[in-house]
């Protein structure tokens, strides 16, 4: 165990012995050859895990050991082509490499210094391979502020963050008056980005004003929008610098407890951030009189059982309390009457990931970035219909267009672009005819949506909007809490009657009750899930109300979603007679004779589950 670090200097001269590790690591000084290896949640799912054991294994046969590093570090992003390897001090990237491939990357890279051509990733444009990362179309529009050493450092050793601006910021932040922190953050127009966009400066301000003997900081890493995971990344990838950016939050406020509420399904994000809290606080970096600057603060970490409405500021401090986790009334406001009942301020994980960079770089130079009332940058999860899923970090500005068809790849199989969901349950869609729209809080919630925490959901031709607006109900009324009636009972209604539009029931009447209902809910929800729950409702019956009406009038579904308004039928001239399709369907509702007569499907029969349709190899089977 290292001697705990009692004053700033001495923690200075940690720094620079550990920036000086990092830069002999990265330019090669140290005469050694280094293979990291990503460990986000995505590529160990991939076999990461065992690649890293592989390496190990090669590097100790062939006595490598003094020579070659093997290293584990965060999400790289591009996560539709992990697991990445990338090879120090040449920064060669290597995608979708498995463990069998390692002894390639062995013999080839590291003893004879030859690249593994069909290892690096090919431009789908000019069909060039690519060997290192930043030249990769994915990544040139990016800018890296919250994810600052996601996929560099290892996420597990406090040295390497040390090494890459680890706490900088706070020992910064200690020279300067509590206040005089607020101010940096109110000027650097950092808003909070677990959805609302509240100014954060406001809010640490609102905590700082009230008298209390005890005060608390929050961090909500209780994502809970399907298909988002840039909260967990972050904490996988460099918790440090979000444990960093609650301790300059509490020094600001005056509080000496910090609370991570993070979900129990993100299990290695809480393995690596306990590790974290860990190791600072065997080097006295945590604890009382940190750096002997009579500043006192502790962490904590408490797991959230995965109810989404925990992601709500109030309903998440009663789950820390111990109460079942329902929403407040408010006010008081947590910055007055928050956890225990004392001023508490509540950011989430993505905020707190930019404090250090915004006291690093200064509150001007933060400012740059971005739009006129949305600084700095957005995380945003990346996924649905689009080529290149990940996790994506851009500035503010920054138009759907370019975050869909350059960062995204656009479309696959050339299929057309119908829309793009942000703010998950909470949000809205946004069609081809808002795709150069700048990315920012207010120009997202003009057209019908909102920011969120960062999911961002592509859908092309054959996703059905009503299905879409379904889909996100069906979660909202399961993650409902209950407290109030207009969230328990109205998103209910709100379902039954989307159910009888896909079922080819609904009435052109219960299209304006779809409307009324969704205003009222809005009104009169206690809390933002129940507010914003009629969201994607509203948004898909604004934006494609011709797709509504088709399910209505015509009882058609044209994208061939919804499994009652469809039929499943057999072209008799495409026909091959080959009866792979009768063989595959699991309720025998295909009969035919096999080289004699075309295959035809009983309509009575058929559960419409498509078995049939991925069985015919020669597209003679349509849906009606």
């Amino acid at each position: 165990m290292e001697k705990a670090i009692k004053n700033v200097k001495e923690l200075q001269t940690k720094i620079t012995k550990c920036e000086d590790c990092l830069k002999k690591k990265f330019s090669g000084e140290d005469n050694k050859r280094h293979i990291v290896v990503c460990g986000g949640t995505g590529c160990l799912s991939s076999s990461s895990q065992e690649i890293i054991e592989e390496f190990e294994r090669l590097i100790k046969e062939k006595k490598l050991e003094n020579k070659v590093t093997v290293n584990v570090v965060g999400c790289f992003g591009f996560c539709s082509q992990g697991p990445f390897v990338k090879i120090y001090p040449e920064d060669t990237l290597y995608h979708a490499v498995k463990p069998k491939d390692c002894i390639k990357i062995i013999e080839s890279d590291i003893e004879n210094n030859t690249i593994v051509e069909e290892l690096l990733y090919e431009d789908p444009n000019t069909h060039k391979k690519v060997v290192r990362q930043d030249d990769i179309n994915f990544y040139k529009k990016q800018l890296r502020i919250a994810l600052h050493g996601c996929g560099t450092i290892n996420p597990e050793v406090i040295n390497e963050a040390l090494g890459y601006d680890g706490l900088k910021a706070f020992i910064k932040a200690l020279s300067m008056k509590r206040e005089d922190v607020i101010k940096e953050i109110l000027d650097s127009g950092l808003r909070g980005r677990g959805g609302g966009g509240f100014p954060t400066g406001r809010k640490w301000k609102f905590a700082y004003d009230q008298v209390s003997d005890v005060k608390y900081v929050v961090c909500n890493g209780d994502e809970g929008d399907p298909g988002a995971f840039m909260d967990r990344s972050i904490l996988e990838g460099n918790p440090i610098s979000v444990i960093e950016g609650m301790m300059i939050a509490g020094y600001a406020i005056g509080a000496t407890d910090g609370y991570f509420y993070v979900r129990a399904e993100y299990p290695i994000a809480v393995k690596r951030l306990k590790i974290a809290i860990k190791e600072l606080e065997e080097l006295g970096l945590l604890g009382d009189n940190i750096l002997n600057s009579g500043f006192n603060f502790r962490v904590h970490v408490r797991l959230g059982a995965g109810a989404f409405v925990c992601g709500e500021e109030t309903a998440l401090l009663n789950s820390i309390e111990g109460k079942r986790g329902m929403p407040r009334p408010r006010p008081p406001f947590p910055a007055v009457k928050g956890l225990w009942d004392k001023p508490t301020i509540i950011n989430n994980v993505e905020t707190l990931a930019n404090v250090p960079y915004i006291i690093r770089v200064g509150a001007k130079e933060y400012a740059k970035i971005g739009t006129e009332r949305s600084k700095g940058t957005k995380v945003f999860a990346l996924g649905g219909k689009v080529k290149n899923v990940g996790l994506v970090e851009v500035p503010m500005g920054t138009t759907l267009r370019e975050l869909v068809f350059d960062i995204g790849g656009g479309i696959p199989n050339n299929k057309r672009f119908q829309a793009i969901q942000t703010g998950g349950p909470s949000g809205g869609c946004l069609t081809l005819n808002e795709l150069d729209t700048p990315i920012d809080f207010d120009n997202l919630i003009e057209r019908g949506s909102m920011m969120g925490s960062g999911g961002a959901i592509v859908m092309d031709e054959d996703n059905c909007m009503v299905d879409v607006a379904k889909f996100y109900l069906e979660f909202i009324c399961d993650e409902s809490c209950g407290k109030c009636s207009q969230c328990r009972i109205g998103t209910k209604r709100l379902l039954e009657i989307l159910t009888r539009v896909t079922d080819g029931l609904a009435t052109e009447e219960d299209l304006e009750k779809l409307k009324t209902l969704s205003e009222s809910i809005q009104v009169g929800s206690l809390c933002g899930l129940g507010q914003t729950a009629p969201n994607p409702v509203l948004s898909t019956l604004n934006k494609f109300k011709d797709v509504y009406l088709r399910h209505v009038i015509d009882k058609k579904c044209d994208a061939g979603v919804c499994k009652k308004l469809i039929s499943f039928h057999i072209d008799p001239v495409k026909c091959k007679k080959c009866s792979l399709c009768a063989r595959n369907c699991p309720v025998n509702a295909i009969t035919g004779v096999v080289g004699k007569e075309p295959f035809v499907i009983d309509l009575e029969k058929c559960i419409k589950c498509g078995t049939c349709i991925s069985a015919c190899k020669f597209n003679a089977i349509y849906k009606k």
